[in-house]
């Protein structure tokens, strides 16, 4: 499948379940596939806002971030994660 069509296939998931932070993660996997690390970034920073302590999503935000170019965000990124993960350790993601 093209990586066009996998990013409006995982569109359409994300409208039909705009609350879940899950089903942006296959989104944010098309979008890298793509190389458009920059709206990966913007649908990590999304399910990170849905759930605080999904500490996958954190993970994720940073290394998005470093294939963006943003090593310094990257890094508040994992150490942000980090945070999170000390304060929930079930949370995983």
């Amino acid at each position: 499948m093209a990586t066009k069509d996998r990013i409006a296939e995982f569109k359409e998931v994300v409208e039909m379940m705009p609350e879940d932070p899950v089903v942006r993660f296959g989104l944010v996997g098309a979008y890298l596939d793509a190389s458009q690390a920059e709206a990966a970034v913007a649908e990590y920073t999304e399910a990170i806002r849905l759930e605080p302590d999904y500490t996958a999503a954190h993970r994720g935000l940073g290394r998005a971030l470093e294939r963006a170019g943003r090593l310094a965000a990257a890094r508040a990124a994992y150490a942000k994660g980090l945070e999170v993960a000390a304060r929930t350790p079930t949370s995983q993601g």
